[in-house]
């Protein structure tokens, strides 16, 4: 059982920047990937992004790509989201989540699960 908690979160205008960390333990945090989702008021879970075991490896939803940034240290068993260039339509609660074989939510091949209880990004036009 892995337990994860985020943090990083907060009000910021359009065109801002964030950093979401997510603090893993229970598990061997270098043997399993890592992703981050994301809910807006109203909406379903979203994916955002996905990285490897290793971090050679990582995926995004388009609607990120080229502003959000998925990287991990295994070192200090954290995964980070480097959010650039913030649009209000990013507001939402974002929650991290570590691979779980028992997870029906699969993302490139990923089940990913084991929710963390998330974080608020609030982006201001």
């Amino acid at each position: 059982q892995v337990q994860l908690v985020e943090s990083g979160g907060g009000l910021v205008q359009a065109g801002g920047s964030l950093r979401l960390s997510c603090a893993a333990s229970g598990r061997t945090f270098s043997s399993y990937a890592m992703g981050w989702f994301r809910q807006a008021p109203g909406k379903e879970r979203e994916f955002v992004a996905v990285i490897s075991w290793s971090g050679g490896h990582t995926y995004y939803v388009d609607s990120v790509k080229g502003r959000f940034t998925i990287s991990r240290d295994n070192a200090k068993n954290t995964v980070h989201l480097q959010m650039n260039s913030l649009k209000p339509e990013d507001t939402a609660v974002y929650y991290c989540a570590a691979e779980d074989p028992n997870s029906s939510t699969v993302v490139a091949g990923v089940p990913l699960g084991s929710w963390g209880q998330g974080t608020q990004v609030t982006v201001s036009s």
